[in-house]
């Protein structure tokens, strides 16, 4: 009974964890993609050419607070570096380090509302420009002289690379287009479905707004998500199948070793519906305390996989653990209808005599 106890246990631990783990990888997951960029992107309506930064307050309470990484917005325009015209881009750096993680960084990131720069690394190499360099932007029909700070070289594998950066502010100040943007990047933690009906939502609510979808990234997430699923809920069906094949195989033994008693207890008068009930309850007990040890055990495995692979915790949710309970005392049950059809077989007379 031990034996089909820990049997039990380990199945438990396994399937409360595994469940956790199902549940909760979505959103953890969902969370390590956004390192990988903006999954939506604001861009104007029609023949608009700006967005006004009021807009995105709007978009702000429409989107949940709980799954919103970041939106940084982004000013594109033509400028002269170095009486070099670049195609340059103002934008809040504190939100494109929370949309954009994966942007490497040499030297250090411009302080907000700062005369520093960033320049990509293509645009750095073909320059022969390094961090610490001063550079003079030209801007406008009057040819206003600006000077400015390299303050890092950015590399992200893609066309940032030539492109300079600088802040939003003394980008829309330089070329008198306050409050005015371009496009927005959008990073928050949804599936695609998700993410249409926000982009619905925003539309209909924002008419001068016209949210993108980047398919590949959101196509990718759901494919990751959905194959890693499908592994947590074959490995929680083979545990199932092995649990219930050592508690049946433990409690066959147990009934071969309880012949006699089964075979006395039929003899004073006890019928098969009393000899049911006592096997099944033995084995309905057994789930339950082999469940509630799983469940403990199975919380610790999920809290420690989520911790060691996503770096986040996760909270105990009482809904899984009461259906851990609930599957451990059906398999055991399950298990048990094997042996407890031995065990109304048996013939007292037979036993009785040593047979």
């Amino acid at each position: 009974m031990l034996i089909a106890l820990l049997a039990v246990a380990i199945g438990a631990t396994i399937i409360s964890g595994m469940v956790t783990v199902y549940y909760d990888a979505p959103q953890q997951m969902g969370r390590e993609f956004r390192s990988y960029g903006a999954n939506m992107l604001l861009v104007p309506t029609g023949d608009q050419q700006w967005l006004a930064e009021s807009d995105l307050q709007g978009v702000m309470g429409l989107l949940p607070t709980d799954k919103l990484v970041g939106i940084a917005p982004f000013l594109y325009e033509k400028i002269k570096i170095n009486e070099q015209p670049i195609l340059t881009a103002g934008t809040d750096f504190d939100q494109v380090q929370k949309v954009s993680p994966y942007w490497q960084i040499t030297g250090k990131w411009p302080a907000t509302g700062s005369k520093e720069i960033l320049l990509g690394a293509e645009l750095a190499e073909r320059m022969k420009i390094v961090p610490g360099q001063s550079l003079i932007l030209t801007t406008g029909a009057e040819q206003t002289e600006t000077k400015a700070v390299v303050a890092g070289i950015v590399r992200t594998g893609g066309k940032e690379e030539q492109f300079a950066f600088m802040d939003l502010s003394l980008l829309q100040k330089l070329l008198q287009k306050n409050e005015q943007i371009s496009l927005a990047q959008v990073s928050i933690v949804a599936n695609q479905t998700e993410l249409q009906t926000l982009a619905d939502k925003i539309s209909e609510k924002n008419p001068m707004l016209a949210p993108r979808l980047l398919q590949q990234v959101a196509h990718s997430e759901q494919t990751v998500l959905k194959k890693l699923q499908a592994l947590v809920f074959l490995v929680t069906i083979v545990v199932l199948l092995l649990t219930l094949i050592c508690v049946a195989t433990t409690m066959m033994a147990v009934v071969t070793e309880r012949r006699k008693e089964i075979g006395l207890k039929k003899a004073l008068g006890a019928d098969n519906k009393a000899i049911v009930l006592d096997f099944l309850g033995e084995g309905c007990v057994l789930g339950a305390l082999g469940g509630v040890l799983g469940i403990a055990l199975g919380f610790f495995f999920a809290q420690s996989v989520s911790i060691n692979v996503f770096g986040r915790a996760i909270a105990f949710s009482p809904m899984i653990a009461l259906f851990s309970l609930f599957v451990s005392i059906l398999v055991t049950g399950i298990a048990s209808l094997i042996p407890v059809r031995i065990a109304i077989n048996v013939e007292p007379a037979i036993v009785l005599r040593g047979e």
